[in-house]
């Protein structure tokens, strides 16, 4: 399987760390990763973004272990924000958590379910 990603020239270049498509090929296992909230099994939520942020990431990576897939088999995340003024603190654990990784990516302002929540993070991979 190969994963590449891929900016068209005549569309501004995402910013952030992402591609504006990912393009795969030779893929035989698709998985779908249900939106990861920022709580510990035990229903513990972090009152701060950045720890609640970088726990629904090791939540996403513990569901692809699952399915015996890292981080490297992302081809699309979703990443919900209760606010914008997340903005940069989301960028800033996403960039740590990808590295050189290029997904697609799509950020969204809205509405949670549970108000203790600041983020929630869905994913598509690929093997």
């Amino acid at each position: 399987m190969k994963i590449r990603s891929i900016d068209a020239p005549e569309v501004q270049a995402p910013k952030g760390g992402y591609a504006g498509l990912c393009e795969v090929t030779g893929a035989q296992r698709l998985a779908f990763v249900s939106g990861q909230i920022p709580a510990h099994v035990d229903g513990s939520v972090p009152a701060d973004f950045l720890a609640q942020a970088r726990l629904a990431w090791a939540n996403v990576e513990a569901q692809l272990r699952a399915a015996g897939m890292t981080l490297d088999n992302l081809v699309k995340v979703t990443t919900f924000l209760s606010d914008r003024q997340y903005n940069l603190q989301n960028r800033q654990v996403r960039q740590e958590v990808l590295g050189s990784r290029t997904p697609a990516l799509t950020v969204i302002i809205t509405g949670i379910f549970d108000s203790a929540w600041l983020l929630e993070i869905e994913a598509i991979a690929a093997a």
